[in-house]
């Protein structure tokens, strides 16, 4: 599965959920907050900014946002809410391609560097990143935690979620660190649909050393974009990272 074969017209229409989901205001209000707080004065670049769930609301709270997306399809969605002049977007690689500027601020949000499926990718991920950033800028990733803990010896897939009309399971490969996740969705009868990604986890600890390859420093962790404390039990996390002045 090619990520730009994956991230196509469907999953762009299915993508954004008004006022659910990951569009529900607890979700969307904090990370909104806590990025234009990094943000500061400056603007802020978004790597896989997709249909715009944080970059729309980000530029409306006064933040320049550009941003870099592989998916034509996704930044087609993101027309329909905010045109080139409010929000410019090249199509590319994040690990590759290059916007004009320099900013305060990159980020990369809901566990999208997973998507880079090899370790080199994920770590060109940090160095363009790196490229991008003004001295004493910042990069921001919001990551899961991988839940091997939950996965039995001899056993190869976790239900990570249920509810009503929803199963949402993972599949690892744990040579590799590789995982697919797999979204079921059902009504009342007897067909469902089935939506799956493939996705590279990270452990945090292997983040940090990816940031220092690309010659960031771990300035904060928290479990959340509320600033929960980061714990042994925690499902995820924001980290940010900054490059020295």
């Amino acid at each position: 599965m090619r990520q730009d074969e994956i991230w196509g017209v469907e999953a762009a229409q299915r993508y954004d959920t008004p006022g659910t989901g990951m569009f529900a205001p607890e979700v969307l209000g904090p990370t909104v907050d806590r990025l234009a707080e990094l943000a500061g004065d400056g603007p802020a670049l978004e790597f896989a900014i997709g249909t715009g769930r944080v970059a729309v609301p980000l530029a409306g709270r006064g933040v320049p946002v550009t941003g870099i997306e592989l998916s034509p399809a996704m930044v087609d969605r993101l027309r329909t809410k905010a045109d080139e002049e409010t929000i410019p977007v090249l199509v590319g690689d994040m690990t590759t391609t290059v916007a004009p500027g320099r900013y305060p601020l990159v980020y990369l949000v809901y566990n999208t560097i997973s998507n880079l499926l090899t370790q080199a990718e994920q770590v060109e991920c940090f160095r363009n990143a790196a490229r991008h950033l003004t001295p004493g800028g910042r990069f921001v990733i919001e990551l899961w935690v991988p839940e091997l803990r939950k996965l039995p010896p001899g056993q190869q897939a976790t239900v990570w979620h249920t509810e009503p009309g929803y199963i949402g399971l993972d599949t690892y490969d744990v040579l590799r660190q590789h995982v697919v996740s797999h979204h079921f969705r059902f009504g009342a009868g007897t067909e469902a649909q089935l939506f799956r990604s493939p996705h590279r986890y990270i452990w945090p600890a292997e983040l940090d050393l990816m940031a220092q390859l690309a010659g960031f420093e771990l300035e904060a962790r928290h479990a959340d974009w509320s600033g929960a404390e980061f714990t042994a039990d925690s499902r995820s996390h924001v980290s940010v990272y900054r490059i020295p002045r």
